[in-house]
């Protein structure tokens, strides 16, 4: 059984059982392509751009124009989460926490899809008819900490960053006609702007609601906040990409149970246990921002 349950016994703590703060859920699969499959490994084929040929004669030879075709391979990791209450612990309790375990799985669960998406989006891809060429990001996604558009500043998110970012996308044509383009950043980062000395008036206005939470964009990136990029050295990995830059995909249909464990005097055991993936479709969809938490 969790060793943690007794704290919220009634004669100690209030009768209803609170979570704890976290991030609930997934804050990043709505910004994904989202796929299905049905084994370990699912491939998704691709095709590249071509030119059309300019006709200089008359009743030529049709030309035969080579569609590069690629693919990208997702394999799909199961993962699982379970916690037991014992009937000692549910006849103390003036709630049944059965459902608040069951809440708790699945926002574990969503913080592992957030998880993913970001180590697949910014980590290595895995490439060509089998699946068995590893493509890392190169350094011409990436915006370097100490990126400044003149001199050299170790700074975190600044305004020339966000131009940077989207300057890279943009002349990469990553982004297609109607597309979401969205910045992965945690709260240092969104702090970080309203500090930034090249801020207008106008632009300080429109941080400041960002940072209120009052609104979510800024200078075309919808701004999603969490705190599970990767870090190291104060130095945090932040990730600028359009929908199309990362599919998300889920094997099967999410498993939850809820049911006594004979084994264990009938405690009742809460079982949750799912299949999933992802994959960075091209790397010039997703561009890494570096950014100094210190700074």
């Amino acid at each position: 059984m969790s060793i943690q349950v007794g704290t919220a016994y009634v004669n100690a703590y209030r009768e209803n059982i609170q979570l704890l703060s976290q991030q609930r859920g997934s804050r990043l699969r709505r910004t994904v392509m989202n796929e299905t499959q049905v084994g370990e490994y699912e491939f998704f084929d691709q095709i590249g751009a071509t030119s059309a040929v300019k006709i200089t004669n008359r009743h030529g030879d049709t030309p035969l124009v080579n569609t590069p075709h690629s693919r990208r391979r997702v394999h799909c990791t199961p993962y699982d989460w379970a916690d037991m209450i014992d009937r000692q612990d549910k006849v103390r309790l003036l709630a049944d926490p059965t459902s608040k375990y069951v809440i708790n799985a699945v926002a574990a669960f969503g913080r592992t899809d957030d998880e993913i998406i970001i180590t697949e989006g910014l980590g290595t891809a895995y490439s060509d008819k089998t699946g068995s060429t590893a493509t890392v990001l190169p350094s011409a996604s990436k915006v370097a900490v100490t990126y400044a558009e003149s001199g050299s500043d170790s700074s975190n998110l600044t305004i020339a960053k966000l131009r940077r970012a989207r300057h890279l996308l943009r002349s990469q044509e990553a982004i297609m006609e109607g597309e979401m383009v969205y910045a992965a950043v945690t709260s240092s980062q969104i702090d970080s702007l309203l500090r930034t000395t090249e801020v207008t008036s106008n632009d300080y206005n429109v941080v400041k609601a960002l940072v209120n939470g009052e609104v979510d964009t800024f200078m075309g990136f919808e701004f999603i906040q969490t705190e599970l990029l990767p870090v190291a050295s104060s130095i945090r990995r932040c990730m600028f990409y359009p929908e199309s830059a990362i599919t998300f995909s889920t094997c099967g249909e999410i498993e939850v149970d809820v049911g006594p464990r004979r084994d264990k005097r009938n405690s009742v055991q809460v079982y949750v246990s799912h299949d999933r993936g992802a994959v960075r479709m091209e790397e010039v969809k997703v561009i890494e921002v570096s950014c100094d938490e210190t700074a």
